[in-house]
């Protein structure tokens, strides 16, 4: 994800990264330790990051009692990411990662599916895969929760990525247990894509967001990106202080919908009134012509360095964003039956 605000940073980093340009077939960073229990990874809680499972009404079943988001739940996905360690595209510990986020959708009963690619990238071909998995609603058509799930590839220190991505990551993975238990009136299509980050330069030959272009392109050749009515993407929503602004390039009434849910929810200090502009994978969707927001805290120091670990991130801001994903659907859905 890119801004124009942090234009020399990335500039920065990319020359970082052509120094320590590997082949494909080496493209592991430093070894990680996935066998390592990562829930007594230094870095907890604080007290006012405690977890929080606070409820939400939107059309859950007659009778059945409210959906709840469970920052808790949330918090072990995080920690389970990190604890792969160092995840960029092609790496072992992304592969880990993979297994990770299909057997927490198969143990909450949703669908799967893998969507392997090769990508042509500045190191060569680098063979990534999407997770695409399916919650039925009441229609086909589709509204889709979506995140990145690798990290950026880094030779000269070791990045582990806590909030870009496990915490959007983490987030989509609760999102999943509690839409699987509620009566969608669309059908709810989880994205969690590969090689959202740049190789080595984002302005490089395209080199970004290979697993949402990869998606946009081969449901236009198989015919089902009709079918995709809207899409909410999460990137980068874990930082302990929360700041999410509103980003120019998605779709307004999607945007305008996500912050009344925050003003409503009493949350306008992580979602502010104040715009950027963004370039991330809900870029692709946009210029197919598909409404699309992006929910993301880029006023974030630690952003792309080692700092990015379990220090700086905790759980009340993935329960912030999920709270509010979960009261602004029913509102996204409404819009959506309204313009059939």
């Amino acid at each position: 994800m890119r801004c124009a605000r942090v234009r020399s940073l990335v500039g920065a980093t990319a020359l970082a990264c052509l120094l320590f340009a590997c082949s494909p077939d080496a493209i592991d960073p430093a070894p990680s330790n996935p066998s390592a229990n990562p829930l007594s990874t230094p870095g907890t809680l604080a007290p006012s990051d405690a977890p929080l499972a606070l409820a939400v009404a939107p059309a859950t079943a007659q009778g059945a009692a409210p959906a709840t988001f469970d920052s808790s739940r949330a918090y072990e996905h995080l920690l389970r990411q990190v604890g792969f360690g160092p995840r960029p595209a092609g790496s072992a510990a992304l592969a880990q990662c993979r297994e990770y986020i299909l057997a927490e959708l198969d143990a909450a009963g949703i669908e799967t599916r893998q969507d392997a690619f090769d990508a042509t990238t500045p190191l060569g071909r680098v063979q990534m895969v999407n997770v695409v998995a399916t919650i039925p609603g009441r229609r086909a058509e589709r509204i889709a929760l979506a995140t990145h799930y690798d990290t950026k590839l880094f030779r000269e220190f070791r990045f582990v990525g806590a909030s870009d991505a496990a915490s959007s990551t983490a987030a989509v993975l609760e999102l999943a247990r509690v839409l699987k238990a509620r009566q969608n009136e669309f059908t709810i299509e989880l994205l969690f894509f590969d090689g959202e980050e740049a190789v080595v330069d984002w302005y490089r030959n395209n080199d970004n967001t290979y697993g949402s272009r990869h998606y946009v392109e081969t449901a236009r050749q198989t015919g089902t990106l009709a079918g995709l009515k809207a899409l909410v993407l999460l990137d980068m929503i874990g930082d302990r202080n929360l700041t999410i602004r509103r980003d120019s390039n998605s779709t307004p009434w999607l945007t305008d919908t996500i912050w009344a849910s925050a003003a409503k929810l009493g949350y306008q200090a992580n979602f502010l009134s104040e715009q950027t502009t963004i370039d991330d994978d809900h870029m692709p969707f946009v210029r197919a012509g598909i409404p699309s927001v992006d929910i993301i805290d880029l006023d974030y120091p630690a952003w792309h360095t080692a700092q990015d670990d379990l220090a700086r991130v905790g759980a009340r801001s993935l329960q912030v964003v999920g709270e509010v994903v979960l009261d602004a659907l029913p509102q996204i859905e409404q819009r959506l039956s309204a313009a059939r």
